[in-house]
């Protein structure tokens, strides 16, 4: 009797990421069924912006990205640029782009002028003491935009309840099958989590990709200077503007990345290096993640009830790993081509199961070359050198 009943509850647990899925569909399908009322088209509120970016080195096609932002349909922008030190691979880049926009304002800065563990921060730290406007848009390097961009992301602080906005991200174009596995991992994991959050407890954190707020509600938390030596500054900046009682707004639209990854062991790493992270910071979100990883639970139902039953697991977990897909990446981002890659779905939750797995218990992380712990959501060099103290 005793052994029936733990049968029982082990296929009752079973189902938990079946419920999960099926708020990922009603939250996906909310999100992008009211897109039309939430991108504004050709907006007139196009208050002075200053455009800030962090760079070091040279990423793919950096010129095309860089470019786009001097290609924008707004009145009124400055572009500007913090990189390390003259001898950065990007400067000739730089320069080049300054050649060919004459006509738009583009600053370039060197060095930070701080010594912070999160040299990123720390250039950012120096960009909005150095930007000229109120309004800020914040991007990483390696993102590439339409001539809209500007317009669409800063409509939405016309309302002055609007703190920040963020927006979602796509590749400019995979090749490799790891970049593939990138993607369908975004389409198929990454942003059925955040449209969950989304729908249960509002936006409180934003991307890299696209940070839109107000030097004012920066100044609200005490700016980059309160992060320069915490991970996931991206996430922060959403986090500490909510904080404060504002909104932060998730755009349905989509700037382009252009993909960097050369194998499946540098995803495998970034990947690992970003859950440690979020183990950190949100520990009991963390160990909530057992009830959305379908596969497992599956497999083991598969394993423990060879017959119809472990068969109707399996098929349930496939029918809606690739409903969830298919509405995120098709209907909602309206990528093409993505229905031959929904294979990959099965081996990125396999690879997120055991990089799930691997986070507990680990305190240490890998970026750029250099290896640091986490402490009570501080980044510190596991061991102290001159190369650390620059590291991004």
């Amino acid at each position: 009797m005793i052994s029936q009943a733990a049968d029982y509850l082990f296929l009752v647990l079973a189902t938990t990421p079946f419920i999960y899925y099926l708020l990922v569909l009603y939250s996906s399908w909310r999100f992008f069924s009211q897109s039309a009322g939430r991108v504004p088209v050709n907006s007139d509120f196009t208050p002075p912006v200053s455009n800030l970016k962090p760079v070091r080195g040279l990423d793919p096609e950096a010129y095309e990205n860089f470019a786009s932002y001097c290609r924008q349909d707004y009145p009124d922008y400055e572009l500007i640029f913090c990189v390390s030190d003259e001898n950065d691979a990007a400067v000739p880049v730089l320069e080049k782009l300054m050649h060919d926009f004459p006509e738009r304002r583009i600053r370039v800065l060197y060095g930070s002028g701080r010594n912070a563990i999160n040299d990123k921060v720390a250039k950012l730290v120096r960009l909005v003491t150095e930007a000229r406007n109120e309004v800020l848009v914040i991007n990483d390097s390696d993102v590439r935009v339409e001539p809209n961009y500007l317009r669409t992301v800063v409509a939405p602080l016309r309302d002055p309840k609007v703190g920040g906005v963020t927006c979602l991200y796509v590749s400019t174009q995979d090749k490799t099958f790891t970049q593939h596995l990138q993607s369908t991992g975004m389409y198929s994991d990454f942003y059925p989590g955040v449209l969950v959050a989304r729908q249960l407890d509002g936006i409180k954190f934003t991307l890299g990709p696209t940070i839109v707020t107000t030097r004012a509600h920066l100044a609200g938390f005490g700016g980059y200077e309160a992060i320069e030596n915490k991970p996931a500054d991206d996430l922060l900046v959403g986090r500490l503007i909510a904080q404060q009682g504002l909104q932060v707004e998730l755009l349905p639209y989509a700037v382009q990345t252009v993909p960097d990854y050369d194998s499946p062991r540098a995803l495998f790493s970034k990947r690992l290096r970003w859950m440690t992270v979020m183990r950190h910071m949100r520990p009991w979100g963390h160990v909530g993640l057992a009830f959305t990883q379908g596969l497992p639970w599956c497999l083991a139902v598969a394993l423990t009830h060879p017959s119809a039953i472990g068969l109707a697991y399996v098929g349930v977990y496939l029918a809606f790993r690739v409903a969830m897909t298919w509405l995120v990446g098709v209907w909602g981002l309206h990528q093409r081509g993505l229905w031959k890659w929904m294979p990959l779905i099965a081996v990125w939750d396999a690879t997120a199961f055991v990089i799930w797995l691997l986070t507990f218990g680990r305190n240490s992380i890998r970026w750029r070359n250099v290896d640091y712990r986490i402490q009570e959501g501080m980044l510190v060099p596991a061991a102290s050198s001159p190369a650390q103290s620059h590291s991004q």
